[in-house]
């Protein structure tokens, strides 16, 4: 099997070989979320920018469910296939794809309908033409919905299974298409920004569509196959997965709280710029993202193979990488980042782009620190240790963050904004590393069950 190469290759070699496609896959799925930012902001305009930023937390909300699913999926399988399980992984996978597009299903047609009902509460305070993109932009999402999460889930699940160069190349391609699209759609024929919707759930179907139909037959190391999962593993699947939701969730409320404050002390301008900080801000993120995800079914495989030694060997790599990449991104950020910017500005609109560099120059001190909590939430998790990562997350993407933005935004307005980032990432960085002093590795409880869900 394939994934063996976890406990075969040495821990460098190993992190190179997981961790480089991870990353290629993840810059390039930034970029275009750049470039799509780029076509938006150039040829549409403002409203649109802001239009989209306010859906974003809807739809990373719809998103978190999948991925608690996946992730705690993930977990489990790989867990199985370092104890030699390989039909009680593939029981795994099956059951969590047809979840997963279940959900969906159920929640693509609540959004398509309640579209208009949902913009209104998130974006208060917004001019009549962001809110009509908002709609716009949310209802082609919702009709594409069932297909677009179960990308994302397989994707994972290649790497699960050691195949993480042809994660990359079909994330690639994907990505690829997506700039076509937007290109054609947005910059030739000047369409909306219902186009920069369809631009990217089109080609996230397709990248779904190829990716589950790997799984078909037995050339995995799991496979698709109609047997259930008994119901306490589908609790643990929950469980383990539940910190990634709990933080993408956290991170949609927070962009949800943030554009309230940003129309506060700013208008529309200054969610816009927002939006250009979260573009710049996701290559960077991207990177780390990367590494962590990728190394997390290896980390997990030798858990469940009882390799201690090696495991924490390739963790150490993992928090090397995150740390280098995470000071140069704060480098990045801090004499690149504002020129970034003026990608995504039409020339004569000065008074955005003295927002966004002022924003950006902010926040990029927010890297110096802010790989921690990342890393070792990842590492929390590949172990099935869910409180902690829970922790992490918890006051990580929402304690810290709100209570920092209460304060710093009734002393220094806008800025305080800004700020919040930085204050945050220190705190929970500080706070992970406590979790992490006090973690006792022993055996895995993973363990056989009887009974189906």
């Amino acid at each position: 099997m394939d994934s063996e190469q976890f406990a075969k290759l040495p821990p460098t070699k190993l992190f190179f070989k997981c961790a480089v496609p991870a990353v290629v896959t993840s810059v390039f799925g930034a970029l275009y979320s750049v470039v799509d930012g780029v076509f938006v902001g150039r040829y549409l305009g403002e409203d649109a920018l802001a239009a989209i930023n306010f859906i974003m937390p809807i739809l990373m909300i719809v998103a978190a469910i999948s991925n608690m699913i996946a992730t705690g999926a993930s977990v489990n399988m790989s867990i199985l296939l370092g104890k030699g399980e390989r039909e009680e992984a593939s029981r795994v996978f099956s059951f969590s794809v047809k979840f997963i597009f279940a959900f969906s299903l159920v929640v693509s047609a609540l959004g398509f309908f309640l579209a208009r009902p949902f913009v209104l509460l998130i974006a208060r305070g917004a001019t009549a033409e962001a809110i009509d993109c908002s709609v716009e932009y949310l209802k082609i999402f919702a009709l594409f919905g069932p297909l677009v999460p179960i990308y994302f889930a397989t994707d994972n699940f290649l790497r699960v299974c050691g195949k993480e160069r042809r994660s990359m190349t079909i994330g690639v391609v994907t990505q690829i298409l997506n700039v076509i699209l937007d290109f054609l759609l947005i910059a030739v024929f000047r369409q909306g920004v219902w186009a920069a919707a369809v631009a990217s759930c089109a080609s996230i179907v397709l990248g779904s569509v190829v990716t589950f139909s790997m799984f078909l037959g037995r050339r995995m190391d799991v496979y698709y196959t109609r047997k259930g999962v008994p119901i306490s593993r589908f609790f643990r699947l929950v469980a383990n997965g539940f910190s990634e939701f709990f933080s993408t969730v956290s991170v949609s409320v927070m962009s949800v709280v943030m554009n309230l404050f940003l129309l506060k002390y700013g208008g529309t301008t200054a969610v816009a710029a927002f939006s250009i900080v979260m573009y710049v801000d996701s290559i960077m993120g991207m990177l780390n993202f990367g590494i962590c995800d990728a190394l997390q079914p290896a980390i997990s495989y030798c858990y469940g193979a009882g390799l201690r030694e090696r495991m924490k060997a390739i963790f150490k790599r993992v928090v090397a990488a995150a740390a280098a990449t995470s000071f140069a991104a704060f480098l990045f950020m801090l004499f690149a980042g504002p020129h970034v910017a003026t990608a995504f500005i039409r020339p004569d609109d000065t008074e955005l782009l003295g927002v966004s560099v002022r924003a950006i120059k902010i926040f990029s001190f927010s890297y110096i620190v802010g790989w921690i909590d990342m890393c070792f939430s990842s590492f929390f998790t590949a172990l099935e240790r869910p409180v902690r990562s829970l922790v992490v997350s918890l006051f990580g993407t929402l304690v810290f963050p709100v209570a920092f933005l209460f304060i710093l935004t009734a002393f220094l307005a806008l800025d305080g904004v800004w700020l919040m980032a930085n204050a945050a990432a220190l705190s929970s960085g500080t706070l992970t590393l406590i979790l992490a002093k006090t973690l006792q590795i022993d055996k895995p409880r993973l363990h056989k069950e009887a009974g189906n869900a």
